[in-house]
């Protein structure tokens, strides 16, 4: 059963990857093109009450993270947010960034806050149609099968 935060980002529609201890979800609101949601499945509201084998399966799961988005479409730098303000469970959200403007389709992403930190509040909320066309071509660049 997902936890809260795992649901409030959309699983599982929104689900990219599955793991034992970790779910990959395109976050619905794209800060910037390929924009993730790394919700941890343990019951932990802190980082270090995650499991010793949540923390282990962490660096595969970021690996396939960084190589998928990179496939998806090559990004300049990735950044890493856990904010945990309004959703305790522990996730991060996962932030693609771009020196240029990204167009998926006719949608325009622009990275708001490049070169400095990401601009939570400026992302594009896609309809569902080109989410769901956005999810698919994340999949098919995701490094393992899921």
């Amino acid at each position: 059963m997902p936890n809260l935060t795992a649901v409030k980002f959309g699983h599982p529609e929104t689900l990219l990857a599955d793991y034992r201890h970790w779910c990959v979800l395109l976050r619905p609101g794209q800060v910037t093109l390929g924009s993730v949601v790394l919700v941890c499945k343990d019951a932990a509201h802190r980082f270090s009450d995650i499991t010793p084998e949540a923390f282990g399966e962490l660096a595969p799961v970021i690996a396939d993270i960084e190589t998928g988005l990179a496939a998806f479409r090559p990004y300049d730098r990735i950044n890493y947010l856990m904010l945990m303000m309004v959703d305790p469970d522990v996730h991060f959200h996962v932030v693609p960034r771009y020196g240029s403007t990204q167009t998926f389709e006719t949608v325009q992403f622009h990275d708001a806050g490049w070169p400095g930190p990401p601009q939570l509040g400026t992302a594009v909320s896609p309809e569902l149609d080109l989410r769901d066309r956005l999810l698919a071509a994340i999949r098919a660049a995701w490094p393992v099968e899921q």
